[in-house]
């Protein structure tokens, strides 16, 4: 009779732990699930801007949709993925695709900015932001929070994220023309020289005198909503 209890408690016990990973997994699975939806989203977002932009270039700037570029929803796919990321693991082959086709977007949202700031005189204030999570960047996860912080009280400023490792051809070829030596984190701030290691929310603020420009801009939306 006790190894019939023994049996029992076993059986028990395994249908409780194999109930609990098949519903994480589901879990799991929705999620990749959403993400890609997310990214084929954005994605054709992005087409219809740059097949837009193509359309209107030769037209003045006022016909041109005042925010063409599609920071906020890349913002939120970030957040999805770094959820994904912290769940399946960041060597999971289904994340790392997931990241290599968030990191083309990225990239087309980036060179679609240059492309409209340029014909249109306007000055976005952006931060290429290239970091790593395979333990030999300890500063790195730090930065990202800073750099979140930043974006919800900027809502203008614009945070593209890349995982330096990504061997992803788009990528390596930005890395390179931005003359980045391997150090990480390293941040460029408008075009301007790579700027490497941690840099405290202080610093940042120092470092990007264009925030105040941008709370200007903010402040002025918002009373403007309120008339």
């Amino acid at each position: 009779m006790a190894w019939k209890r023994y049996f029992i408690a076993f059986f028990i016990t395994v249908a409780i732990f194999g109930t609990a990973f098949y519903i994480a997994a589901r879990i799991d699975d929705q999620r990749v699930a959403d993400i890609r939806a997310a990214e084929d989203s954005v994605s054709v977002d992005i087409l219809s801007s740059e097949t837009q932009y193509e359309l209107l270039n030769n037209l003045d700037c006022k016909t041109i949709s005042a925010n063409p570029i599609l920071s906020s929803e890349l913002n939120s796919l970030a957040s999805r993925l770094s959820v994904a990321e912290d769940n399946l693991g960041a060597t999971n082959a289904e994340v790392i695709q997931l990241k290599e086709r968030y990191s083309l977007l990225e990239i087309k949202d980036y060179l679609l900015m240059e492309q409209v700031s340029k014909k249109c005189d306007l000055k976005p204030v952006y931060i290429l932001y290239f970091y790593s999570n395979t333990g030999n960047c300890p500063d790195c996860a730090h930065e990202g929070d800073v750099l979140t912080y930043l974006r919800q009280q900027y809502p203008g400023l614009r945070v593209y994220s890349f995982d330096y490792n990504l061997n992803l051809s788009a990528l390596r070829t930005l890395i390179s023309l931005q003359n980045l030596q391997g150090q990480l984190p390293a941040l460029i701030i408008n075009s301007r020289e790579p700027i490497y290691g941690f840099k405290s929310l202080d610093q940042m603020q120092t470092l990007i005198p264009e925030l105040k420009t941008l709370l200007a801009t903010s402040t002025a939306t918002t009373s403007t909503k309120g008339f």
